[in-house]
């Protein structure tokens, strides 16, 4: 059966073996492992992932096309959610020895990403998320501070998630051909991480700062902090700094300060 892809979707399906089968070793699946794939596409590694035998596998497509598909090439072996993936509340779906799978969609990755980052207690349920996204992207959620990548996204994924880069890949492993490349991430969740109370603040603080990135942080400072002289000595910040020159240490020990503040 041949599918049209819809742009407005960012479908394209991986075809290339190769990666395909990375996927699939980094993925590291056991027998008593639950499977979520997110953008499963025609199935080629659900295909896959069903070979290494989980105890169960979800997958979350958007397309009616593809869900009819999918249906009728795995029947029962798999359950299939037909929704948008960013409208599923994945604490609904808390299962022990969790592996999340996902080729993510262009235009929706980094809104993604900060979905699953900020899900309640996922370092309880969930071993690894394995996911692709657009290089350009990747290269951001990787970023160390002082370079020009550093910044929102970086800052906010490293909060939770231990993240390994894996492998870039060429955008003939895809079909449609996207005119980008791609980058498949492993991201672990972390055990010990800073603890907020709600962690939109430090999207707020993050916000503030790298909207004006190449402004000294003092402004950033004085925006946020009545007393701001007061917390950057005691965060040992150096107010004629950059944004992009302070760690992710600081902005999470910022963020702890700033919620001490606003309650």
């Amino acid at each position: 059966m041949k599918f049209s892809p819809k742009k407005s979707l960012g479908q394209n399906f991986l075809i290339d073996e190769k990666i395909l089968n990375k996927i699939i070793e980094v993925g590291n699946i056991k027998s008593n492992d639950t499977i979520i794939e997110v953008g499963p596409g025609k199935g080629a590694l659900t295909d896959r992932i069903l070979k290494n035998n989980p105890k169960n596998i979800t997958v979350i497509e958007k397309d009616e096309r593809l869900v009819n598909f999918l249906s009728k090439k795995f029947g029962r072996s798999i359950k299939i959610i037909n929704d948008d993936m960013m409208n599923i509340s994945y604490e609904n779906y808390i299962k022990k020895d969790l592996i999340i799978f996902g080729n993510l969609p262009y235009n929706i990755s980094t809104q993604m990403l900060a979905k699953l980052v900020k899900v309640k207690g996922i370092d309880n349920f969930c071993k690894r998320l394995v996911l692709m996204f657009q290089k350009e992207v990747a290269d951001r959620i990787i970023a160390n501070k002082n370079t020009k990548n550093y910044g929102r996204l970086s800052i906010l994924s490293n909060w939770r998630m231990q993240i390994n880069k894996v492998i870039d890949i060429e955008p003939s492993s895809f079909t449609p051909m996207p005119r980008v490349k791609s980058t498949l991430l492993v991201l672990v969740p972390k055990k010990e991480f800073y603890e907020f109370k709600d962690p939109s603040n430090l999207e707020h603080i993050t916000n503030i700062f790298f909207s004006q990135r190449r402004k000294m942080v003092k402004k950033p400072m004085k925006l946020l902090f009545k007393n701001y002289e007061i917390i950057s000595k005691n965060l040992s910040i150096d107010l004629n700094l950059r944004p992009q020159n302070l760690d992710h240490s600081t902005y999470y020990k910022m963020c702890k300060v700033y919620e001490t503040l606003i309650n």
